[in-house]
């Protein structure tokens, strides 16, 4: 494996912002519980190119949680930059971390979070109504996203007539549909057999070689093997950062 650390920090002044989905410098963040100082992220740096796939990896208080929050802009660091499209969203008020989450990231999580009254186009649909988005060409971008993800033929359906992997496919296609920078998947298969497993890992993997930016937080090393590059943090620390050299780059 190749470890990027030292070759990649020495260039990141030499690249515009527009060749990064986001980048982390410096990243601390403490918490003060019970009379206790919790040092949940210790400097953690590091920079994801638009494009790229890349697992982060962490065993339990590894400050995988907390970097997810950071990332996803329900945490904001103690100090340190994140740098979202070169705007450093670490310092900006809520209602603009709310449009952020809402325009510029793509959530995935464990537990679908779909609204059961609502069928698949309906859910679909969501994050454009948050963001009153919603024009003469919502319904055929949902649509169309549906039929990217394999449920074209499901867009009536309920998420209670949908599989557990199907339910996933239409919170991945809702992920996509404000053009995120970025999809930030939290133990996106955790819930899911084995077969369903691969088979939405399979979907995360054309959607990267289409183009899209995917991070994903796991704790299964199956799972962090089909991403491109793999960080692990080990008490609140970058213990490694490395290519996956058994996929191809």
């Amino acid at each position: 494996m190749t470890h990027l650390a030292d070759h990649r920090s020495d260039q990141l002044d030499q690249n515009a912002a527009g060749d990064y989905a986001f980048r982390v410098e410096n990243i601390f963040r403490t918490y003060f519980l019970k009379g206790e100082t919790v040092h949940a992220l210790r400097g953690v740096s590091f920079d994801v190119r638009n494009g790229e796939y890349i697992a982060i990896m962490g065993p339990s208080g590894s400050g995988k949680s907390t970097l997810l929050n950071v990332l996803g802009c329900l945490d904001r660091p103690t100090s340190g930059r994140y740098l979202l499209d070169g705007d450093d969203v670490s310092k900006i008020s809520d209602y603009q971390l709310s449009r952020i989450r809402g325009r510029r990231i793509g959530f995935v999580f464990q537990s679908y979070n779909l609204l059961q009254q609502l069928n698949v186009m309906e859910n679909i649909k969501v994050p454009l109504q948050y963001q009153g988005l919603i024009g003469k060409d919502a319904n055929q971008k949902c649509r169309e996203l549906a039929n990217l993800v394999g449920l074209g033929d499901r867009i009536y359906h309920r998420p209670t007539e949908l599989s557990g992997g199907q339910q996933q496919r239409v919170a991945i296609a809702r992920s996509l549909v404000n053009d995120p920078y970025f999809v930030l998947a939290d133990e996106a298969t955790g819930n899911l057999d084995s077969k369903t497993t691969e088979e939405v890992l399979d979907l995360f993997e054309s959607l990267n070689n289409s183009g899209k930016t995917i991070v994903m937080i796991t704790h299964e090393d199956e799972v962090a093997a089909r991403a491109k590059r793999i960080i692990r943090l080990r008490d609140g620390k970058i213990e490694s950062d490395v290519l996956n050299q058994d996929r191809p780059q």
